[in-house]
C-alpha cells in the first residue's frame, strides 16, 4: 500500500512524492552501502527524532524503497535495507548530489562521495 495522498502528474513528481520530508534522502543515503539496525541508523542521521525516523522508514516501505526484516531469538532485532527499487532511487539522486556539492559548497555539509 502507498502512502500517496494525491495524484502524481509526471515521473518527476511522483519521484519527489516519494523522497519528500526532511531525513528521507538521508535514510536512503545511510542505506546505501548495507543493511542496517534501526539503532544504526539513529547514530548515523544525528538530529532526527525516533518518532520521525520510525514514520519515514515505514512511509519507505509502504513505496516499496526499503524492507524491514525482522529476525527471531532472543533479541528483537530488525534490519532496514534498500529494495531494488530504493537502489535505483538512490542511484538516480547522486547526479543530484554532485550537483549540491559542486554549485553549493558553502550551504553543504560533507557527505562522502558514494551519498
Amino acid at each position: 500500500m502507498s502512502v500517496r495522498v494525491r495524484p502524481t502528474h509526471c515521473g518527476l513528481d511522483a519521484a519527489v512524492e516519494i523522497i519528500s520530508g526532511k531525513w528521507k534522502v538521508v535514510i536512503l543515503w545511510a542505506l546505501s552501502g548495507e543493511p542496517r539496525r534501526f539503532g544504526e541508523l539513529r547514530r548515523l542521521i544525528p538530529g532526527v527524532s525516533e518518532k520521525v525516523l520510525i514514520q519515514h522508514l515505514r512511509e519507505l516501505e509502504a513505496d516499496g524503497i526499503v524492507s524491514r526484516r525482522a529476525f527471531d531469538g532472543s533479541t528483537m532485532r530488525v534490519e532496514y535495507a534498500l529494495t531494488t527499487r530504493g537502489i535505483a532511487l538512490n542511484d538516480a539522486l547522486k547526479p543530484l548530489g554532485a550537483w549540491g556539492r559542486e554549485y553549493l559548497p558553502e550551504r553543504a555539509v560533507p557527505i562522502p562521495e558514494n551519498g
